[in-house]
């Protein structure tokens, strides 16, 4: 479903050119969930803006469907098969737009037909009814609004999932509405996932493959097996595995 080899992701020129991605290779089949972890500033979530078109200075093959593509220039197929959730519910939504409006534009510029049919359907997929239709942002909780930002991925059908730690801005409680909403999802509609996240454990419940990144560069791939039981090869992942335990009092 996506394949990345040898991407090398940068911002700005030399000499005060920055390398944020070297040599980045993974790939993601049909139905599968992958996961890229690694701390703040790693390149995980510079991989993800790279594969949806929103950083035109890279270099390597990124295929969807095999399919390669190039530059940021997307056609409407590509976003079609691609959508992305993004980290913050706050800004990913327009603070002068509807729950309504959100949608029906996105199912517009998508070539979508019956609107009000695929909103409420929509809607009722993401555990929203038609109380929040005519909602604004700030009128929603956090978690409500990060539920009609997956609704508006959702309304194109896309077949690939970018999520850019979809849970992290969330309260606890509430995270773990929004992960079982999005494996829901993936079951029902056979997607393929690309998550991104600092939580070890949110990667091994949601993803069957996982990368760990350090300075721009994957170190490690893994099953998430692997990962729960804490057998990584390398010594950066053992340690990134033994710092997401939290506080060992006998340390």
């Amino acid at each position: 479903m996506l394949t990345v080899e040898d991407l090398n992701v940068w911002f700005g020129h030399a000499p005060e050119r920055v390398d944020a991605v070297g040599s980045a290779s993974f790939a993601v089949g049909p139905g599968e969930s992958f996961g890229l972890v690694g701390e703040s500033g790693s390149g995980k979530s510079t991989i993800l803006r790279a594969v949806a078109g929103l950083i035109d200075s890279w270099s390597g093959r990124i295929a969807v469907a095999g399919r390669p593509v190039a530059g940021s220039r997307r056609s409407r197929g590509f976003h079609k098969t691609v959508q992305m959730v993004f980290q913050d519910p706050y800004a990913s939504l327009h603070p002068r737009h509807s729950v309504d409006r959100v949608l029906s534009e996105t199912l517009h510029l998508q070539g979508m037909d019956r609107i009000d049919a695929r909103i409420t359907r929509l809607l009722d997929q993401v555990g929203l009814g038609q109380g929040f239709r005519f909602r604004y942002p700030h009128q929603l909780s956090g978690g409500q609004r990060q539920r009609v930002a997956i609704a508006r991925a959702l309304a194109a059908e896309p077949r690939l999932l970018l999520l850019d730690e979809p849970t992290s801005a969330l309260d606890v409680s509430v995270q773990a509405e929004i992960l079982n909403l999005l494996a829901d999802i993936r079951a029902e509609r056979g997607l393929s996932y690309v998550l991104v996240s600092h939580d070890l454990a949110v990667v091994a419940h949601m993803c069957d493959q996982l990368a760990v990144m350090r300075a721009g560069r994957i170190v490690e791939e893994m099953d998430a097996a692997s990962l729960r039981a804490g057998r990584a090869q390398g010594d950066y992942a053992r340690a990134l595995i033994a710092a997401s335990a939290g506080y060992v009092r006998e340390a």
